[in-house]
């Protein structure tokens, strides 16, 4: 029985994609970190093949779960859940995205112009980056104007 407990639940994933979709984010919320947190026991135990995560799986749930945390406006978590979200998977376009508009609205220009320069680098056609982008250039070039 206890080996069973490190196998990694495939259905946890799409209940809490479902809860998310309508809108029932606690519920989402605690289903992504259940999902993530048997990731990493998967993984830091070294279990049978195909009981671990695709990388494409964990990278959803932690890209999710930082969208609930944004939509809290709890901004340095989030940041965190897109920052692992890359790391699990560094060619996903979205939490690039994601984590630019966070550091965006805190300021953060620079950053924020690499988070989206990232994004048309993996994905050339996505039209919100390239014109968050450019809005992004534009509030820096206005911030610096401001400051001499």
């Amino acid at each position: 029985m206890k080996g069973q407990q490190r196998l990694v639940n495939h259905a946890t994933l799409p209940l809490a994609d479902a809860h998310f979709k309508k809108g029932e984010y606690a519920e989402a919320e605690a289903l992504y970190s259940a999902f993530i947190c048997q990731c990493d026991c998967a993984t830091s135990v070294g279990t049978a093949p195909g009981s671990k995560c695709s990388p494409e799986d964990l990278a959803t749930a932690y890209n999710n779960r930082g969208q609930i945390k944004y939509f809290r406006v709890d901004f340095y978590e989030a940041m965190d859940d897109y920052t692992s979200a890359i790391q699990a998977q560094p060619n996903f376009e979205v939490p690039y995205y994601n984590r630019g508009l966070i550091l965006y609205r805190l300021g953060c220009f620079d950053e924020a112009l690499k988070d989206f320069k990232k994004v048309l680098d993996l994905n050339p056609g996505f039209q919100d980056a390239v014109l968050s982008l450019k809005q992004t250039i534009l509030d820096k070039e206005e911030k610096q104007r401001r400051n001499y």
